[in-house]
Formats: structure tokens, C-alpha cells, sequence
């Protein structure tokens, strides 16, 4: 049997050969057969995106889920042809909407955390920032086989990243509490889905979610602004588009920053921080529930309850 991940891996290095738009056809092709085929994350995928529209029926549920397999497969054929883009290209690709206080923190040499969900393409969005708001430091989840992983850090370099592996055993939050109080970065953690035991449970689009505690807990230790960040494909039309060289781009939305309050305590500060910028990917999802790659479980309802209470 074919081991899903050194396909990745095969298809990956072939693509890096082909043309984009080829590659593009080609994961459009792969979203709706995987679709089609009603795979345990497509399943997954519609329960979660049910959360956004409570009241759709099958039908609509599947329509959501067919959209979001073909963004979601969209993110790794631009995954895949990301380290050949220009600088032109990138910047053309790319729309920014409320950068101007993550600007104005960086240029006075203050770093920023973002708090970032599964959406658009942020490997995408790291590019752009790195160049056009401050140098980024970010978190990678190890992946099986190494093969795969280290092509993604490779890949996340190439483009300008510093990358911190979540390794077992390894420091990380005292290295990304480092890189924020060297000054003037960007470090953007994914953390709608928790991968550790000390995730908070809050409330995600109407229900009790574990997300991950890192982008507050890393506001609340170092004073930095806290800032919801949201990241949607869209389509690029006329010159834009030709700048581009693709028919999709992304629209990265800073919402307004959070900053850490004074005089209470640091797991208070962590607990409101997270509810505030969870409640902006809330709205953010509501809105279009399709740019959410969310293919696991994020939702108490659907948690071990064995492993859920050991983790409390």
C-alpha cells in the first residue's frame, strides 16, 4: 500500500518541475475526488464547518465541504510552487488589511504575536510579511516522515522564515519569548487546534473548543500586542492578476490588537486574551466557513472523554 506521506513527498518534488497552473489543475482534480470519496477528514472537515451554519441541511453541509476540500488542496499546490515566486509575484498575490498598527509596533522595534488559524495559505501570508512588515519567527509541528517535515522547513527558510521545530523536550516557548523580546518581529502561531495538554477551552463559533494557549500566553509574558489574524483566498483579476501570474491570491486581515491588561493575573491574561481573538476567528469563519482547513478535531463534543479529562 501506498504511504500517503512519501507520496506528498514524491508529488511535492515532482511539482517543482511542472507548470503552475498544471499543479494547480492537479490539486483541484485531487479536492474532488478526496471529496467525492467522503474520507474521515472530509467528514471531519463538514462537522466542523456545521458549527458556522447550524442551520444548513445535508446538502449545503456538503456544498461547504466540497469548497473547503478545494481551498484546503489549493494551499499545497501553492505549497508546492512557493520557493520559484519572485518577490513581484508575491507582493502581487498578496492583500493586506489592518497592517497599519502591526507597522507602526514593528518600525518602532517591538514585536507582534499573531494568532493564526488553519486558513488561506500562511505560508503564503509569511512570505509577504517577511519582506513587507518585519522578520518572522514561527512554530512547525514535526511531522512523519522526517522526509516531509524537513522539506517544509526547508521550504519555510527558503522564503525568508525562522522556523522553531515543536519538538519533545524542546524549549520552545522560552525560544519564542527570546525572538519576541529581541524586538522588531513577527511571530505568527497557528493555535486553533491544541497540540499539547495545556490548551484552553473556549468558545469557537457557539461551542467549547481546546485551542492552543501559546499566542496568549506568549502576550501575557512579554507585554507584546496580541493581534487576530485571519487569511482567505480570493481571486485576482486584471493587472493584478498578471502581476500575480495565478488566478488566486490571499487577503491576510489583521484585526485590531489586543494588548495584555495590567494589574491581574497571568492565567486571567491568558484566559481573556485567547477569548478575544478567538472570538474574531468566530466572526471571521461565520462569515465563510470555506477557508477553514480544519480536517481534525477542535470541539470538546468531539474529544475522547478519557483523554479530555486526563488533560484537565
Amino acid at each position: 500500500m501506498l504511504d500517503p506521506a512519501r507520496l506528498l513527498l514524491a508529488g511535492w518534488h515532482l511539482a517543482g518541475r511542472l507548470p503552475e497552473d498544471l499543479v494547480r489543475g492537479v490539486m483541484h482534480v485531487a479536492a474532488e475526488v478526496t471529496w467525492l470519496r467522503r474520507t474521515e477528514g472530509v467528514r471531519r472537515l463538514e462537522r466542523n464547518l456545521a458549527r458556522a451554519r447550524p442551520e444548513a441541511d445535508g446538502a449545503e453541509l456538503r456544498r461547504l465541504g466540497r469548497a473547503g476540500m478545494r481551498t484546503y488542496l489549493r494551499y499545497y499546490g501553492e505549497a508546492f510552487t512557493l520557493g520559484r515566486l519572485t518577490p513581484e509575484q508575491v507582493s502581487a498575490r498578496v492583500r493586506a488589511e489592518g497592517a497599519e498598527p502591526v507597522r507602526a509596533e514593528t518600525d518602532a522595534g517591538r514585536s507582534v504575536v499573531l494568532a493564526l488559524a488553519h486558513q488561506g495559505n500562511w505560508d503564503l501570508a509569511g512570505a509577504w510579511a517577511t519582506v513587507h512588515l518585519a522578520p518572522v519567527t514561527t512554530v512547525a509541528e514535526r511531522l512523519e516522515p522526517a522526509e516531509v517535515f524537513e522539506e517544509f522547513v526547508r521550504l519555510r527558510e527558503g522564503i525568508g522564515l525562522t522556523i522553531i521545530p515543536l519538538d519533545a523536550g524542546r524549549e520552545v516557548f522560552r525560544d519564542l519569548v527570546r525572538a519576541v523580546r529581541a524586538g522588531g518581529a513577527l511571530v505568527p502561531l497557528l493555535a486553533d487546534r491544541d497540540l499539547t495538554s495545556r490548551g484552553i477551552e473556549v468558545e469557537l463559533l457557539g461551542e467549547t473548543a481546546r485551542v492552543a494557549a501559546g499566542p496568549a500566553a506568549l502576550s501575557a509574558s512579554t507585554g507584546s500586542l496580541l493581534v487576530p489574524t485571519t487569511i482567505r483566498h480570493e481571486r485576482l483579476r486584471g493587472a493584478r492578476r498578471r502581476a500575480a501570474g495565478a488566478r488566486w491570491g490571499i487577503v491576510i486581515r489583521f484585526h485590531p490588537p489586543i494588548r495584555p491588561e495590567a494589574g491581574v493575573a497571568r492565567s486571567v491574561q491568558v484566559a481573556r486574551l485567547t477569548e478575544q481573538w478567538v472570538a474574531a476567528l468566530s466572526r471571521d469563519i461565520a462569515e465563510d466557513p470555506t477557508h477553514w482547513h480544519m480536517l481534525q478535531k477542535v470541539f470538546v463534543a468531539d474529544l475522547d472523554p478519557d483523554r479530555l479529562a486526563r488533560q484537565r
